[in-house]
């Protein structure tokens, strides 16, 4: 992963849009965009959740992620490590280190960016795409690799398309959604198709729907990826933070249970 970028400015912890202010929050509560995978399966997306005490994560059909209530906490790693099983490589957001026994396979850091500025409107081209644009979908995010996408993703919120001689040639949809966000993702374009703008429109096109429902868009790029950084803040989007996430393995044995 590349080293995260120094940004050229920085903002507030809490944002507001000119559409609609965040949730009231305590100053001296955590963001909930601070640990937001650990919001959205004990918010929003509770149904989807798989929970073990305080550890949560997706369906591996669904969403590669696994969150902690605080990764600060070692039996929340103990929880994480009954839930996906001894010897298991799983994705975990939030964290910056692990407990003794347990392996980072691979250390990546992004940016998270939130809504405060974007002109938000449908795309009349656009269309919703469903299980049945399941492999299309999965061919185009071969060849664009805008991030993981299983294939249940689609099942997390709306994802939209464009089609070009009834070819799937753009695409970007909802994920992680904690409670008054939602995660703007998959954002790809195919390379023949590049520059005509396709991706901005379905950025507008899935924010509007977001905006609909009174909720603040936001998204997450790696922090190497300075091409779409910039473009997602010229479009209206505003750096947040800065995140990190790891591929860690779990011990190969469970840990003894706390009597």
């Amino acid at each position: 992963m590349s080293p995260v970028p120094r940004m050229p400015r920085s903002v507030p912890t809490i944002m507001s849009t000119s559409i609609s202010p965040p949730p009231t929050q305590s100053p001296a509560e955590p963001h909930v965009l601070d640990n937001a995978v650990w919001a959205a399966l004990t918010g929003p997306h509770a149904h989807f959740a798989e929970r073990v005490g305080r550890a949560a994560r997706y369906p591996l059909d669904v969403c590669p992620f696994t969150a902690l209530a605080d990764p600060a906490d070692p039996a929340a790693w103990d929880d994480l490590a009954e839930l996906v099983g001894p010897d298991t490589v799983t994705a975990v957001t939030g964290a910056r280190a692990v407990p003794d026994g347990w392996e980072i396979v691979e250390r990546g850091r992004g940016v998270q960016l939130v809504d405060t500025g974007l002109r938000a409107e449908p795309a009349p081209e656009a269309v919703r795409l469903g299980l049945d644009d399941i492999p299309e979908i999965l061919d185009l995010v071969a060849l664009t690799k805008p991030g993981p996408f299983l294939p249940r993703t689609v099942e997390l919120g709306a994802y939209l398309g464009i089609r070009h001689r009834g070819r799937l040639i753009a695409m970007a949809g909802e994920r992680v959604h904690p409670p008054g966000w939602t995660e703007i993702s998959a954002v790809c374009t195919h390379p023949a198709h590049r520059g005509q703008g396709l991706a901005t429109r379905l950025v507008r096109a899935v924010a509007a729907g977001i905006r609909e429902r009174g909720e603040i868009p936001f998204l997450h790029a790696l922090a190497g990826n300075t091409t779409a950084i910039s473009l997602y803040e010229s479009i209206g989007f505003t750096l947040r933070r800065r995140t990190n996430f790891l591929l860690v393995r779990t011990p190969g044995r469970l840990p003894a249970p706390t009597p």
